[in-house]
């Protein structure tokens, strides 16, 4: 063999192996859902949040707020936190997890191996850190998130266990709605989902589409022009002290947003009139959304979550 032959040969040799990198990504596996429709809860939900930042303290305590005042007044949370922890930090006790003391230097956290080991959740949440593909592949989320979930399963049989959707960083717009579209099918089922879906016995998974949700929601205040307080997605994510918008965090009215989804998704109920001002964690008052943005809030979250398959709830005809 000539040398041009060995160098075109090495380069084919090169691009299959980018192309397999990219198929890595892109080529999900052929995956059959386990999460079939579910009976609206009987009553309020004790939920266990397992994640990282896009959790938070806030959030969760917004949810508490939203059920309580829907009528589940025994509606509680707990939670475990990390700086961008991943589930594989989570399960091994000898890792290190950044920011662990101060993310859960507050009154409603729990341990995780404890929390799920007590049976006492009806509901867990878990979720991966972002970037997802960082995730998948060098945290090995599918094993991991089957571990937890076969975790709070082998403690309770009929727990509800959920896959908290989120989003990657907002950089550039085009990029972020793009892959809040492809995501949730290529990398979130096709990829964290597939492992727990394929095991017979661990039972249902579902999801909260919190990621569809900000799409939609973005794309609805763009179709507006805005709204009264919100210009557009932007004004969802907190600001760093400088001014400068943190690209992932969200402020106090993306945490709402997500709070009415996670709602949603729980208690199978429309969230159309739910109350806009709430309190943070620490007792101090939210900034809430203006009335306006509230109401179209509420008209995305449903929209979204009664459309959405594998979230538990019957998704309607003629979607």
């Amino acid at each position: 063999m000539n040398n041009l032959a060995v160098l075109a040969l090495a380069g084919l040799l090169v691009l299959a192996g980018l192309a397999g990198g990219v198929h890595w990504f892109t080529r999900a596996p052929v995956v059959t859902p386990n999460a079939p429709d579910l009976p609206p809860p009987p009553g309020a939900l004790r939920v266990y949040h397992l994640g990282h930042s896009l959790v938070g303290r806030d959030m969760p305590a917004m949810l508490t707020q939203l059920a309580q005042v829907a009528g589940y007044q025994g509606h509680t949370h707990a939670s475990q936190m990390g700086w961008g922890a991943s589930l594989r930090e989570h399960w091994h006790p000898d890792v290190e997890i950044r920011g662990f003391e101060s993310e859960n230097n507050h009154p409603a956290f729990r341990p995780a191996r404890e929390a799920l080991a007590s049976g006492a959740y009806d509901a867990v949440i878990l979720t991966e850190m972002v970037e997802l593909r960082d995730a998948i592949r060098y945290h090995d989320s599918p094993t991991y998130f089957r571990k937890w979930a076969r975790a709070a399963r082998d403690a309770r049989g009929d727990v509800r266990l959920y896959l908290y959707e989120t989003w990657h960083a907002r950089e550039d717009r085009d990029v972020w709605l793009g892959r809040l579209d492809s995501d949730p099918g290529a990398l979130w089922k096709g990829r964290v989902l597939a492992q727990s879906w394929a095991d017979k016995e661990l039972g249902p998974v579902h999801l909260i589409p919190a990621g569809r949700v900000m799409a939609a929601f973005a794309r609805a205040l763009e179709e507006r022009g805005g709204v009264e307080g919100l210009a557009n997605e932007t004004d969802l994510f907190a600001r760093n002290e400088d001014g400068t918008l943190d690209p992932i965090h969200l402020n106090d009215i993306g945490n709402y947003l997500v709070a009415l989804t996670h709602f949603a998704v729980l208690y199978h109920q429309p969230v159309a009139g739910l109350p806009h001002e709430l309190l943070r964690a620490d007792g101090t008052a939210a900034i809430a959304p203006s009335t306006e943005a509230a109401q179209l809030m509420q008209q995305v979250v449903w929209d979204v979550v009664r459309t959405t398959p594998y979230t538990g709830l019957a998704v309607e005809p003629g979607t």
